[in-house]
């Protein structure tokens, strides 16, 4: 195997230890021994995430159009001991069955790493989100009455297949993300898993609260499961984030209109697949496939949708909440765009900071909305920091998707506007949406690069003198989705994550997730919290009940 692929599975074992996933790691080690017959590297951690598995390039050349069809004619029930692979479907998931679009049209999925087609899915309009409606509708009654325990099972029973069968989704979002196979594997798979375990836990545990009132009554509150709901999610992280709200509204007992990115449509299907497997009850869970200006705007506007929760740009959320308004006035949780701001004191320790901008920038290869894209160092280790971080960046090469020209145009901004290009800046390797990893030194505020959110492998560092000065300036900006502070003096660090507008701050670290910590923006990052038990509230009514007990007799 190639140094640089062996650095790759190297960087993740080791990002996976930071983050408490030790289980993980150590099978990623086993895995790696596995298949290349010999033992991990003694690395450092720094690596290329741009480089391909051997198991995942066997795995692309392996595919053929062809195939998806033959798996997609599979549609009857599935032996759960068997050790048959679960197949990809290319449909529409609406009650419980894989159907062609009611148009008969379709659109293609691309493999980002190369350029080409995967294959052609079915494009869902205005009259499929109608009947995936119908049939959300017509099963919410029953399903939200169901008990809690029941709702835990089935999600518990959703997880075990998503474990059993995790090679083999790992190995389709590698695919139609375009990120390498050990991180959908050892990352996404393993937090989308313990997500959907988390709100299990939680499905027999929403409850209400008696409270003491004027007068001879009882009053209490009970939750209840909101209704339908939309749910509309992006291609960064597919699965993990079709998790972050599938899981807490089925834990709720609503049923849900899902519609994945156009760009990565794959494995949601294959989710669908595996809920009607665990036992979801037909209409419980719909998953559809198009775009957003169609398919998208057809799931905000309906009036028997109760509620949609979307995670995209900024732009597109204003979009939805005017959609919302304009339609029954339904109920809208956002998580939007970031332009996150790490701070670096003299007092850091700068292996520690440099790792931590690096991690918080290139994981994704940038494709991550809370995304260190502004990093702020303090003078009198201003150089230092962008040497190390600029030879860190140097040893990847980084995969970016489909909004490869975009990136590109930033690059080229931030070059006329006078920022120092310190490393990469241009196209990676003769096919696929390939960039090398960026750095930019001496970078302003008023910069394109350091105002607009990026979505790539573009490191942009600024120069700051004060604390104070540095608090101000990471708070000029219309987000407030993350955040970092790199220092020694606890004192400091705290001070500064409490005046930092932002929903998430981390302190000497980044990039931490987990499904009880919750997430979300402040200012133009979104709207409401995803995960934790704040994430319950997004799929729940609190039902307020008052009897009287004055005139009870007691004869």
């Amino acid at each position: 195997m190639a140094d640089l692929e062996a650095e790759s599975v190297d960087m993740i074992h080791q990002f996976l230890k930071k983050q408490g996933f030790s289980a993980s790691a150590h099978a990623l080690r086993k895995d790696y021994k596995r298949r290349y017959d010999e033992d991990l590297p003694n690395g450092s951690g720094t690596s290329s995430f741009g480089r391909h598995s051997k198991r995942k390039a066997d795995f692309n050349g392996s595919l053929r159009r062809k195939k998806y069809k033959a798996d997609n004619e599979d549609d009857g029930e599935y032996d759960t001991k068997s050790s048959k692979t679960i197949p990809i479907q290319t449909k529409l998931f609406i009650n419980n069955k894989f159907v062609e679009s009611v148009s008969g049209e379709t659109f293609e999925t691309v493999n980002p790493a190369t350029g080409e087609v995967i294959c052609d899915v079915d494009w869902a309009n205005k009259k499929d989100v109608d009947l995936a409606v119908r049939a959300a509708k017509k099963a919410f009654p029953k399903w939200s009455t169901t008990s809690g325990p029941y709702r835990r099972d089935l999600l518990l029973k959703l997880a075990d297949l998503m474990e059993k069968h995790k090679e083999r989704l790992a190995e389709v979002e590698a695919l139609d993300n375009g990120k390498p196979y050990q991180v959908a594997l050892n990352i996404d798979l393993v937090l989308a898993i313990k997500c959907y375990r988390y709100y299990a836990g939680w499905a027999d545990k929403l409850m209400g609260e008696t409270m003491p009132i004027e007068g001879k009554y009882l009053c209490y509150t009970r939750r209840e499961p909101l209704g339908v709901v939309g749910q509309i999610t992006p291609w960064n992280f597919p699965l993990l984030m079709q998790a972050w709200k599938v899981a807490p509204a089925l834990a709720c007992g609503c049923c849900i209109i899902h519609k994945p990115s156009e760009k990565t449509p794959l494995t949601a299907l294959m989710i669908g697949y595996l809920a009607r497997i665990a036992g979801f009850p037909a209409g419980v869970l719909n998953i559809l496939n198009g775009d957003g200006p169609r398919t998208g705007e057809a799931i905000t506007r309906h009036p028997k949708i109760e509620k949609v929760a979307f995670t995209g740009s900024t732009g597109v959320g204003r979009r939805i909440m005017k959609a919302a308004a304009e339609s029954n006035l339904k109920r809208v949780t956002l998580e939007l765009g970031g332009k996150s701001p790490l701070i670096v004191c003299n007092d850091a320790d700068l292996d520690q900071a440099v790792a931590a901008g690096q991690l918080g920038l290139f994981l994704n290869s940038g494709q991550c909305c809370i995304a260190s894209s502004r990093i702020f160092v303090q003078d009198d280790v201003y150089d230092a920091y962008v040497r190390k971080a600029t030879a860190f960046a140097k040893k990847r090469e980084l995969v970016d998707k489909l909004q490869y020209d975009r990136v590109l145009k930033y690059i080229e901004a931030g070059k006329q506007e006078g920022a120092r290009l310190c490393c990469g800046g241009a196209r990676a390797g003769g096919r696929g949406y390939y960039i090398t990893p960026t750095v930019f030194a001496d970078v302003e505020d008023d910069m394109k690069i350091a105002k607009e959110e990026i979505f790539g492998p573009v490191m942009v560092i600024l120069r700051f003198s004060t604390l104070e000065e540095a608090i101000k300036r990471a708070n000029d900006s219309e987000y407030g989705l993350g955040a970092g502070i790199m220092t020694r003096d606890p004192a400091k660090a705290l001070a500064t994550a409490h005046r930092l507008r932002a929903g998430t701050v981390y302190v000497n670290c980044y990039n931490v997730f987990d499904a009880s910590a919750p997430f979300g923006g402040f200012k133009q990052s979104g709207q409401g919290r995803e995960l934790g038990p704040y994430g319950l509230d997004n799929y729940s009514e609190v039902k307020t009940v008052i009897v009287e007990l004055g005139s009870a007799k007691f004869d």
